[in-house]
């Protein structure tokens, strides 16, 4: 009976921190969003003097990178803004366009570490009230009732002593 209840209890904790799931990849996704915003924003004023100047995008970097040591350190640093912007759009794209339940399985493969670590420090906890979050939990409800039970059940058998023989009269 102590072994059904403490796999119970950990089928619960597991349910309880599976449903989180797609609450982070949500916040997760505003966050990417935002970030988007912002560096479109820095992108489209690049882009928009390097047009006053009758340039394009590479001529007006590589014009940067003729210049002084600031002017050269600016055309990198604004390289890695254009690289960025571009990884990042094509992430909050893919996010967009898949459900809820793929974004919070697949999306880990496009996890920016820097936006996840600053989601994760921010992250409050929600009640699960999307499919996708009651379905990760009923999912991790199972996962951790098993695997407790599974556990337990082991050590059980292993520290339950068997009957000795007796010997024969």
């Amino acid at each position: 009976m102590i072994t059904k209840g403490l796999a119970l209890a950990g089928g619960l904790c597991c349910a309880l921190a599976a449903s989180q799931f797609p609450e982070f990849s949500q916040q997760y996704k505003q966050r990417l969003s935002g970030a988007v915003d912002e560096l479109a924003w820095v992108v489209e004023r690049f882009d928009a003097d390097a047009a006053a100047l009758d340039l394009s995008r590479d001529a007006a970097l590589s014009e940067l990178a003729r210049g002084t040591a600031m002017a050269q350190a600016r055309s990198e640093s604004m390289g890695q803004v254009l690289i960025r912007h571009e990884r990042l759009s094509a992430h909050l794209e893919h996010l967009r366009t898949t459900n809820s339940v793929s974004a919070a399985l697949i999306g880990w493969q496009y996890l920016d570490p820097e936006l996840a670590q600053k989601t994760w420090g921010d992250f409050e906890p929600a009640v699960p009230a999307t499919v996708a979050g009651a379905g990760f939990g009923f999912g991790g409800f199972l996962a951790g009732y098993t695997l407790i039970g599974m556990l337990l059940g082991g050590f059980g058998r292993m520290v339950r002593r068997r009957p000795e023989a007796t010997p024969a009269e």
